[in-house]
């Protein structure tokens, strides 16, 4: 939503590429003059292409979750099933295709859910989270290469639970989860 007073955007005076490693990180500086005048010297910007996660629902009304260990933080934790959009595939593809592979779960009910990005100030993609309704298995989980997960059925109280106890940290999954849940309490 735009708004009268919006601020407007910054003028890109300078920019170039540090590293460059995709899909996981390209580095980018910029160097930015704001409308008021002022230049920022030294921005970086750290690309990243699409992600995508689904919150799964069994018939049983079971979430599929996976947990699984993550450098950054040197823990296991519950996640989503999430991953990368790879180049030109569908959004929508790309996260039924994360599900398959890392739960061995499909079909139900396909929704979009929402859409957030981690860090706008510093990142340039967003996580698009679809919702997928009465999900089944469909056959054995096929994770990547760098993936070890474990797939969890969770029911909701306990999916509040392990929320509230800081099992589930990864915000851009946390919070799609909790306006799922709002939304399911407003019916």
């Amino acid at each position: 939503m735009k708004l009268p007073d919006d601020p407007l955007p910054w003028e890109c005076l300078d920019e170039t590429y540090l590293f460059r490693r995709p899909p996981w990180l390209v580095l980018r500086h910029q160097r930015f003059r704001l409308p008021t005048g002022r230049e920022i010297p030294d921005y970086w910007i750290s690309e990243y292409p699409p992600w995508v996660n689904v919150v799964a629902v069994t018939p049983h009304d079971e979430f599929v979750l996976v947990r699984q260990f993550r450098p950054g933080l040197a823990a296991v934790h519950y996640e989503l099933p999430a991953g990368v959009v790879d180049g030109d595939e569908d959004v929508e593809a790309a996260a039924r295709r994360e599900l398959r592979e890392e739960t061995g779960y499909g079909g139900g009910r396909w929704s979009l859910l929402m859409r957030l990005c981690a860090n706008p100030a510093l990142q340039n993609n967003l996580a698009t989270t679809y919702l997928a309704e009465g999900v089944e298995r469909v056959g054995e989980p096929a994770p990547e290469q760098t993936e070890d997960l474990r797939v969890h059925l969770v029911k909701v109280g306990e999916l509040l639970r392990l929320i509230d106890a800081g099992d589930m940290v990864q915000a851009l999954h946390t919070a799609p989860l909790l306006r799922y849940l709002l939304r399911r309490a407003g019916k």
